[in-house]
């Protein structure tokens, strides 16, 4: 049975920082790609930032570039979202999202098999 298991969410003030994990099992952690995607009360769900295993290729949204950072630990088959300089618009729930029939990255939700339940940041200003 596979499984996406996120934590590391949390409130933190403006500018601050959080570490989001998505701990994976039950699939080969060899060949998959890994988004995170967050949706923000009464908005749609959109794509954050994904990691392709195949050459550790690594996507951002505009709206986060040069203040998140996604790694991948395939010894621990988990996938991280670093997160700096936090605003009060990065407040959502965050999901993690693995598709593992292709190690392409995508931002279409439909593209990935798998979801975490999703975890809560809230950035206060």
């Amino acid at each position: 049975e596979v499984q996406l298991v996120e934590s590391g969410g949390g409130l933190v003030q403006a500018g601050g920082s959080l570490r989001l994990s998505c701990a994976a099992s039950g699939f080969t952690f060899d060949d998959y790609a890994i988004g995170w995607f967050r949706q923000a009360p009464g908005k749609e769900r959109e794509g954050v930032s994904c990691i392709s295993s195949s050459d550790g290729s690594t996507y951002y949204a505009d709206s986060v570039k040069g203040r998140f950072t996604i790694s991948s630990d395939n010894a621990k088959n988990t996938v991280y979202l670093q997160m700096n300089s936090l605003k009060p618009e990065d407040t959502a729930v965050y999901y993690c999202a693995a598709n593992t029939r292709a190690t392409y990255c995508s931002w279409l939700e439909y593209e990935y098999d798998y979801w975490g339940q999703g975890t809560q940041v809230t950035v206060s200003s």
